[in-house]
Formats: C-alpha cells, structure tokens, sequence
C-alpha cells in the first residue's frame, strides 16, 4: 500500500521548504512542528546525511473534524511532509491522508481524509508548477 502523495522536483532544498511552507500555507495548512532530520542526526550521532526536513502540518478545521470522530486520530496528526534532497533533485512528500481511513477502518473519516486529500494535492501541484515555471 502506497502510503505517501509525493513530487519530485529541479529546483534547490531550501528555495523547495519556502515553496513548500507558502503551498500549504495556501491550503489552509499551519506549521506546527519542524524536524531537521539532517541536522539532529548529525548532532546525536555524528552522522552526515543529505538535507531532510519534517513539517507537521495541521488544517485545524479537518484536524477539530476528525477528532470529533475518533479521538485516537491525534496519533496520525499532524500531516507530516517531508522536503528532502533526493541525488540533483528535492522531493515534497505527504503522507496520504486516506491512510487514516485504511488504519482506523472508520468510514466516517472518508471526507475528512478526501478533503484532506485535495488540498495536499493541490499545494503538491501548485509546488509543481512553479518549479516548471523556474
């Protein structure tokens, strides 16, 4: 099972994380969390990676709609989406929000996790097209 959204783009790491944020941002995303995996893993353990980032993204109204629906759904949030250099390239990947349905097996996350799905869809295009654009 694919459990990620993802595209891969030209463009440089850090120009991608801005264009990331304001994407999501667009969508009705805030950031509420941020993970330098590159720079944790060299701090602990010494060890040298290529550049990776973890945004836990939130869209509070479809974060307060699954909530209201299964109160252990906090453990699938926030959104995570991961900006990472990938050889030439940086790719944006999302996990999939229909992974909350498949998981929970609550039909009733369905339109949260569609809505949700939209909107990651459409921050992940609109990071496309820009780049395109470049």
């Amino acid at each position: 099972m694919r459990y990620d959204r993802s595209v891969h783009l030209a463009t440089d790491f850090a120009t991608t994380l801005t264009h990331t944020r304001e994407a999501l941002a667009a969508q009705g995303f805030g950031i509420l969390t941020e993970i330098d995996v590159t720079a944790t893993l060299k701090a602990k353990l010494d060890h040298d990676m290529e550049d990776y980032v973890i945004l836990g993204a939130c869209n509070p109204p479809l974060a307060h709609r699954a909530l209201e629906t299964d109160r252990s759904i906090g453990l699938l949030l926030p959104c995570n989406v991961v900006v990472r250099r990938e050889g030439d390239r940086t790719v944006v990947q999302a996990l999939d929000p229909n992974t909350m349905v498949a998981l929970t097996e609550l039909d009733a996350l369905r339109p949260v996790a569609e809505e949700a799905t939209r909107r990651l869809d459409a921050a992940l295009s609109a990071l496309d097209a820009a780049a395109a654009g470049s």
